[in-house]
């Protein structure tokens, strides 16, 4: 079985952030998210609204860094959920628990820096990962920043 789903937004609001009786944190916030296509008749893109779960130091590192309007992107899993309401109804939601969770946009206030870092709920931020050594044999990347070179001993002919 396979349960997974990438969504990027920008945060309805900021997130909210709580404990259980045990004391894990738990975040929940919601994405506008943009669908792909334009209505026919209007030529405009509707959006859903898309809430979002996020537990422990995943939960605490959005409520740190994310407010409303910022653009984040959650990688995470599908869940619905049923629940009675106040009148006694039976309800369905459905909601995302999120894995990690990414800086979608540039870093506020003008300074022109980027963000590529986020949260995994693994524990270890993700992004800003530096380049592996390219292996010997295969030459230096170019003193020019680019992460590309020419490989040098190439002999024409395709390997299948």
């Amino acid at each position: 079985m396979l349960n997974k789903i990438f969504i990027m937004g920008r945060l309805t609001r900021d997130p909210e952030l709580r404990r259980t009786q045990t004391g894990t944190p738990v975040a929940s916030f919601s994405l506008a998210v943009d669908r792909d296509f334009k209505d026919k008749s209007t030529g405009e893109r509707t959006t859903d609204f898309i809430d979002v779960v996020a537990w422990r130091q995943t939960a605490e590192f959005v409520s740190r860094y994310f407010t409303k309007g910022r653009m984040a992107v959650v990688e995470g899993r599908l869940q619905i959920r049923d629940w009675t309401d106040k009148e006694g109804g039976k309800r369905r939601s459905a909601e995302v628990i999120a894995d990690n969770i990414y800086f979608g946009d540039s870093k506020r206030d003008g300074d022109g820096g980027g963000y590529s870092t986020g949260y995994s709920q693994g524990g270890y931020p993700s992004g800003n990962y530096a380049a592996p050594a390219a292996p010997s044999g295969f030459g230096a990347p170019p003193a020019d920043g680019d992460q590309f070179a020419e490989l040098t001993d190439d002999d024409g002919e395709l390997p299948f």
